[in-house]
């Protein structure tokens, strides 16, 4: 889910931007290097459980007190305080995701910034045949298929987010579950309940 979240930060303003206006220099700073990173959050941001969130853009950014000139360092380290739009995935939650990629072990469902692994065990309740030539997964039985570009419903169900980079961050996923799977199947499950 995405969330607001406010926070302080220390920008460090280059020499060569102090010229610049002071507040829109510090805006600058803090999208450079705030914008794009996993940090943690506490309780006090997300009303929920303390977690890591992706920052995805900066909304306000406001000077705290005097900057600082460190002796040796033409720059100034001001603190900020910060507004930004998180991405703040959490365990149990249902997202909506697209099949971004196609191995033998599963597919990769991108979910908002991140790319979660969906098992091919956590497919479906059926035997999978795997098409690599054609990059998708067919049921035995119920012959449906799940391919690059699908948009499908999932539940997290593990996750292990890194700080260090996005990257070596790792979410599970499950489509087993009462109204999980692609959102082709669900809509084909609804018409056939409703006549």
């Amino acid at each position: 889910m995405y969330i607001m979240i406010e926070d302080e930060n220390i920008a460090r303003i280059p020499p060569e931007m102090l010229s610049n206006d002071y507040n829109e220099s510090i805006m600058r700073v803090a999208r450079e290097t705030i914008e794009g990173k996993l940090i943690d959050v506490d309780e006090g941001e997300t009303q929920k459980n303390p977690g890591k969130c992706y920052v995805v853009s900066i909304v306000d950014v406001k000077p705290v007190g005097e900057g600082a000139i460190v002796h040796g360092d033409g720059g100034v380290y001001q603190t900020i305080k910060y507004k930004a739009i998180a991405y703040y995935p959490e365990m149990h939650e249902i997202i909506d995701g697209v099949v971004v990629s196609v191995k033998e072990f599963g597919a990769f469902v991108r979910i908002g910034p991140f790319d979660g692994l969906l098992h091919i065990s956590q497919i479906m309740d059926d035997r999978i045949d795997k098409d690599m030539a054609n990059q998708r997964f067919i049921g035995k039985d119920t012959k449906r298929d799940l391919k690059i570009g699908d948009r499908v419903r999932v539940r997290i169900v593990a996750m292990n987010l890194n700080s260090s980079s996005i990257r070596d961050s790792q979410i599970g996923l499950t489509m087993k579950q009462m109204g999980l799977g692609k959102l082709e199947w669900l809509e084909k499950a609804r018409n056939n309940k409703n006549q």
